[in-house]
């Protein structure tokens, strides 16, 4: 988890000084987590998190300029720990992050989190570009991980040549990720429903072939 601090933690443009601390942006972050859950978003405050990750208050507003930008990168770290490990095919290899996902959106601190970032989202383009950047184009690497592994495999078709091709090829890694992550989102924080392995076989059926991938399941 330490070692991945450098990338998730986004820097302020034009620091100075002595390099950052990996320790302590895992603490500061770790803080800000643990915050959300004790208070919520309206009664956080930087001083709170300064005083939760014992660093001075000025140590925080050196990496982030405010709240908001804290928690997404405090939201953005826990979702680089998902990972796609080879399972052998395709369909085994999404219904692994599936559970995966399914999991840490059902922690606390994930839940709690996200949910808080994504309401202010609503009315401040700024922070939904953040978790855009952050967190949503951050895990696209999954899907291509999996699309190249799978075309490897000889299980999807390689990509059409050219310009038109790798557009397309684009348009498709978004809507494969807008359709799983939609899928786990709303099963885990608006249904309140787990993802356990019997629905994440029965999402990956549905996802790979379509209504017909369900029938005659148990």
């Amino acid at each position: 988890m330490v070692a991945r601090m450098h990338h998730s933690a986004s820097p302020r443009k034009g620091r100075t000084g002595r390099p950052r601390s990996a320790e302590t942006d895992f603490a500061i972050l770790r803080a800000t987590r643990a915050a959300l859950v004790d208070l919520g978003w309206g009664r956080l405050t930087m001083s709170e998190v300064a005083a939760r990750a014992g660093v001075a208050k000025t140590t925080l507003y050196r990496r982030w300029a405010n709240k908001n930008e804290l928690v997404v990168d405090a939201v953005a770290v826990l979702f680089d720990e998902l990972e796609l490990p080879d399972r052998g095919s395709l369909q085994s290899d999404i219904e692994g992050v599936v559970l995966q996902f399914g999991a840490l959106l059902a922690r606390p601190e994930t839940k709690t989190a996200l949910m808080a970032v994504v309401a202010e989202s609503t009315t401040d383009e700024a922070l939904r570009e953040r978790i855009r950047s952050a967190i949503v184009d951050r895990q696209k690497r999954l899907v291509l991980l999996g699309r190249s592994r799978a075309q490897a495999r000889g299980e999807l078709p390689p990509d059409s040549p050219g310009t038109e091709g790798e557009r397309a090829a684009t348009r498709n890694m978004d809507l494969i990720f807008d359709v799983i992550a939609g899928a786990i989102v709303h099963r885990t924080l608006v249904s309140g429903e787990p993802v356990d392995a019997a629905w994440g076989r029965d999402f990956t059926a549905l996802f790979l072939t379509g209504l017909s991938g369900l029938d005659g399941q148990d």
